[in-house]
């Protein structure tokens, strides 16, 4: 089977890809008519015709309705005085200058590294770090949409549907997979309904969907090609929670899409999963930072966060809620969870002027069953205040709202903190007692604090910017939920501060040190979520509050919006 996954050449130069247009429209899903010329290329492996070697004795259908009336997630803007001509301009120049950041490093992909999955912003290469199928491209899609570039958009929609599916690789990533190729496709099906992208979707969803086809249907982190085929691949022993547990938002809004049951079945079986352990853990309501998922039995591990490797499945519990009209357990599992992070793992920095931010650590359970908070931020979970908002919206528990802001505010409080004017990776921070203000203490901090940072600073232990969208992602769901201008200009302020820090020749580029004071080090990397989060949250809180309202879609943890049902 080596042959059968060898890396396709090349399919299009960027020149191809401009006339390709032109090209033979092939059949598309549920017989619609195209809504532009394309041709469409069909893999080599029918992944819908693979047999299931562990099949189910009952498929679980996605709820169907009635669906209960949710609660109001976005502020009620059209109540709200109109902006005036002058903020209305000024919110104009800002998406303007959005929109160029967005086109220079777009023109520089299709022009140095078009089908590869990034672009080197400063040599000027391409790279492939997901299995070499356009991850760039699929990316983004919906930005492209919403931005009002629709020839660049069928552009990339033309290359999009040439993919096989095939690569040089063994395997690919389960849940990287799953966020962006799945995510990004269904996520511009649903805004421009070309059907072209659904049919490349379920493509990409029926190769995924091997992935669950394991003796206890639950899917491994690496998905391996000729396992699946044969029938023999097994779920890991020691996975990041996060990774094998958050696709349920993207399975379920396929079967939404295709009537077929059998991908919302699949990710329902993990949900009933992480239902029946939450409360088996040794942070009761948490699920740890690593999972057996063979043996389904989380009581031993000791590590808990809202970080790196769990930070999705905490996320996708209000989103799943919404995008299936309601189904109970999310909301149940939400609480439970919320109830145990807002215990043991929210602090309170100890800084000079008695900030009222708030921020999520670590935890260790250690053997006299005592949880250990270390007080650790991370640039990834600043989504935590995001999701605290959106839970507190659709369970109508206004102290979670409350709690969203303070974290939201206290990642900008980061981000100002910095001569870049931007967050590192991982930092350190002295904590009060509790999650009421407290004084300041001058020999903690020199004891404790590091003398080349801002007072409250412990360390800036990981000083690198990777592009990363988790704080205006946060920043931007709060100015949705409460309607407060101040966070577009905290979002301003932000989008400067990385626009200077990163832009090189060609794009933008992950730095190596956010504490420095002169020219910052590029380290020639450009992840495609800088398409489709960081620069899509920035679009969008300078846009009209009905561009993708939160009342009707989700954002998928990779920012691609799906249509919540009605």
């Amino acid at each position: 089977m080596v042959a059968l996954f060898q890396r396709p050449t090349r399919l299009l130069s960027v020149l191809g890809g401009i006339f390709i247009f032109y090209a033979l429209v092939v059949y598309l899903p549920r017989n619609q008519e195209p809504l532009y010329s394309f041709e469409y290329v069909t893999g080599t492996y029918d992944w819908s015709a693979l047999p299931q070697r562990h099949p189910v004795s009952q498929i679980t259908p996605v709820p169907k309705g009635p669906f209960r009336k949710m609660p109001k997630v976005q502020f009620d803007f059209a109540s709200a005085p109109t902006p005036n001509k002058t903020r209305q301009a000024t919110l104009a120049d800002r998406r303007s200058v959005v929109k160029d950041t967005f086109l220079k490093s777009w023109n520089s992909y299709k022009t140095y590294a078009w089908l590869y999955d990034e672009l080197e912003p400063v040599s000027g290469k391409g790279k492939d770090t997901f299995g070499g199928w356009a991850a760039t491209v699929i990316d983004a899609l919906d930005t492209l949409w919403m931005m009002g570039l629709k020839e660049e958009f069928y552009l990339a929609v033309a290359a999009a549907v040439t993919i096989k599916w095939e690569t040089k690789e063994t395997a690919i990533n389960f849940f990287e997979t799953t966020i962006r190729h799945l995510g990004g496709l269904l996520s511009a099906y649903d805004l421009s309904k070309e059907p072209a992208l659904l049919k490349k979707a379920i493509e990409i969803g029926d190769l995924l969907y091997a992935g669950f086809d394991t003796p206890n249907r639950m899917p491994p982190f690496w998905l391996d090609f000729q396992k699946a085929i044969d029938g023999t691949i097994q779920p890991g022993s020691h996975e990041p929670s996060a990774s094998v547990t958050s696709s349920g938002v993207e399975f379920t809004r396929l079967a939404q899409l295709t009537g077929d049951d059998k991908y919302y079945d699949a990710i329902d079986r993990v949900s009933q999963f992480l239902q029946r352990t939450q409360n088996t853990t040794r942070l009761r309501g948490m699920w740890p930072t690593f999972a057996n998922m063979q043996s389904l039995d989380l009581s031993y591990e000791s590590d808990f966060t809202l970080g790196a490797l769990a930070d999705s499945l905490y996320e996708y519990l209000p989103k799943m809620f919404a995008i299936t009209g309601g189904v109970p357990m999310y909301e149940s599992m939400y609480r439970g969870a919320m109830d145990t992070v807002t215990k043991h793992l929210l602090y309170r920095p100890m800084t000079p002027n008695q900030d009222d931010i708030l921020f999520t650590g670590d935890v260790t359970v250690d053997a006299a069953d005592e949880p250990l908070l270390k007080t650790e931020g991370q640039h990834l979970s600043c989504f935590v205040g995001g999701m605290y908002g959106l839970g507190g919206k659709l369970f109508d528990i206004p102290d979670h709202v409350t709690i969203g802001e303070k974290i939201a505010k206290g990642c900008a409080w980061v981000y100002d903190s910095f001569p870049t004017g931007i967050m590192p990776e991982i930092y350190g921070l002295l904590r009060c007692p509790s999650l009421e203000p407290c004084p300041w203490n001058e020999e903690v901090w020199r004891e404790q604090g590091d003398p080349k940072l801002r007072k409250g600073f412990r360390n800036a232990r990981d000083p690198r910017y990777l592009l990363r969208p988790e704080a205006i992602e946060s920043i931007f769901l709060m100015y949705r939920m409460t309607g407060k201008e101040e966070y577009q200009e905290i979002a301003w302020r932000m989008f400067q501060s990385i626009k200077n820090a990163t832009e090189t020749e060609l794009a933008a580029s992950a730095i190596s040190d956010v504490t420095v004071t002169g020219e910052t080090q590029k380290l020639d990397s450009m992840e495609s979520f800088w398409f489709s989060e960081t620069l899509k949250y920035f679009w969008l809180i300078f846009s009209s509050p009905d561009l993708i309202s939160l009342d009707e879609y989700v954002l998928n943890t990779e920012a691609h919006p799906l249509l919540r049902p009605k």
